[in-house]
């Protein structure tokens, strides 16, 4: 199975020097440089951080559900903003979230929510023999700490193989995450721990595949592809027969 994380940044591009108004840039030709990135991928699972749902950087059109369609796949999209919030009833920031891209039609896909921070959303996605979860964390360092806690309570019993993907925004570097990754075990799938942020020099990992007992690695990559700041982080994976994983965390 091939899965592919990718920060898409909202399809505004990557290239440094144009200041935070590239941000606001509409994304029509250069959204379609991401569609034809992700076709030439090929991926059973696309995890899409930063997606446009339709403001008017995407003329009026959820980019997920256009990369889906595209691809002949189908997609779940969620706003990352707790419903309710503030900042779910703002211009643009309401069409902000994060989604998954995915081949196969029987899948059921969940929307949880941390209690704190700006960014709350974890999207779920369960499909015949693997769980997938994709996240993006908070900018400032104690409330990732605080979401990585209700990430933990919300996965521990989870007893099919899973994924957890996102942009963590780890600033403090890979250790932020290590005793979150202690407590369920989890590994990551890039043993090199590859930096994926800026995409144009990049010197933070800031985007991580973590994978539980049960997935065995076959490749990873991180092509130097600069449609977003991020870099693409694309993982080819098996599933050991007949593994499952139930924790038993208190």
């Amino acid at each position: 199975m091939r899965f592919l994380l990718y920060n898409i940044r909202y399809g505004t591009g990557g290239v440094p020097g144009r200041g935070p108004f590239q941000f606001f840039r509409t994304t029509g030709r250069h959204l379609e440089r991401i569609v034809e990135f992700i076709r030439e991928v090929n991926p059973d699972v696309a995890g899409l951080v930063e997606v446009d749902a339709g403001s008017y950087r995407s003329f009026r059109r959820n980019q997920a559900h256009v990369i889906a369609e595209r691809l002949g796949h189908h997609h779940a999209y969620c706003s990352k903003y707790a419903v309710g919030s503030l900042t779910s009833r703002l211009p643009i920031l309401s069409k902000q979230g994060n989604a998954f891209v995915v081949r196969d039609s029987r899948r059921s896909v969940r929307a949880h929510y941390f209690r704190r921070g700006v960014k709350r959303m974890v999207l779920e996605l369960e499909l015949s023999e693997v769980v997938f979860f994709l996240v993006h964390l908070a900018l400032r360092g104690h409330v990732r700490t605080h979401q990585l806690e209700d990430l933990y309570h919300l996965i521990r019993h989870v007893r099919k193989p899973m994924i957890v993907a996102g942009d963590f925004n780890a600033f403090w570097g890979p250790q932020e995450i290590a005793l979150f990754r202690a407590a369920l075990e989890l590994k990551s799938a890039d043993a090199l721990d590859r930096p994926t942020w800026p995409s144009w020099q990049p010197h933070r990992q800031l985007d991580f595949i973590l994978h539980s007992a049960g997935i065995v690695v076959d490749r990873l990559e991180v092509p130097n592809v600069l449609l977003s700041d991020h870099l693409p982080v694309i993982c080819d994976f098996h599933l050991q027969p007949g593994r499952h994983t139930p924790h038993k965390h208190a």
